[in-house]
């Protein structure tokens, strides 16, 4: 989020310092976190270290950056429709991925479902592929959606595609060929350095 702030690509920022020959982790940014240990267990600990008189400030800054990071996503779309002269409201929006992460069916605390709930709230037209999974079930609304078979039409069709989960399955190049517009969450599109994607792809 600074890096979106200042203007600085965060992907190019994370390859320049893996340069570094010794004492280099790398940490990706996402769409936000999910899954049943990350979002939660954490706080056991905060609530156990309060118990005994300490305050793990650290972890609860980081989940309220965390808890934050679909709010910045469904920014990002806001960003990319209007520089395409579209409103958000009424947009067709396609979401890719919706499981917590790749490769697999879990849907437990996935931000997806955060994204589409906010974005849904601005007026959206929102529908979702995952191969791995068929339905996913919206708490704040109580809605269930299905998902769309994947197509060029349909990816086509979409005023906005959004990757929330990089799915080792999909075509991202053929995706972004028939995007008209590209959020990408997880730098699935890194390959794609073709001037004809520049200012179709926004990057987290």
């Amino acid at each position: 989020m600074l890096c979106h702030t200042l203007g600085i690509d965060t992907w190019e920022v994370i390859e320049a310092a893996a340069t570094k020959p010794f004492g280099f982790m790398p940490f990706f940014p996402g769409p936000g976190i999910g899954g049943h240990c990350i979002p939660l267990d954490p706080h056991y600990l905060s609530w156990k270290a309060r118990m005994h008189g300490f305050e793990a400030r650290f972890i609860s800054l980081a989940e309220e950056v965390n808890s934050r990071m679909p709010e910045h996503v469904v920014d990002l779309v806001t960003i990319g429709l209007n520089q395409h002269r579209k409103a958000v409201n009424g947009a067709k929006i396609l979401i890719m991925g919706v499981a917590y992460k790749r490769d697999i069916d879990d849907m437990r605390e996935s931000p997806a479902l955060g994204i589409i709930e906010q974005l849904r709230k601005l007026g959206a037209d929102v529908s979702f592929h995952d191969p791995y999974v068929a339905e996913i079930h919206l708490e704040a609304s109580g809605d269930r959606m299905r998902g769309t078979e994947l197509s060029n039409e349909v990816v086509s069709n979409a005023d906005c595609v959004v990757i929330v989960t990089d799915h080792r399955n999909i075509d991202y190049g053929r995706l972004t060929e028939n995007a008209k517009l590209v959020v990408d969450t997880r730098n699935a599109t890194r390959s794609l350095v073709d001037e004809r994607y520049t200012g179709k792809i926004i990057r987290l």
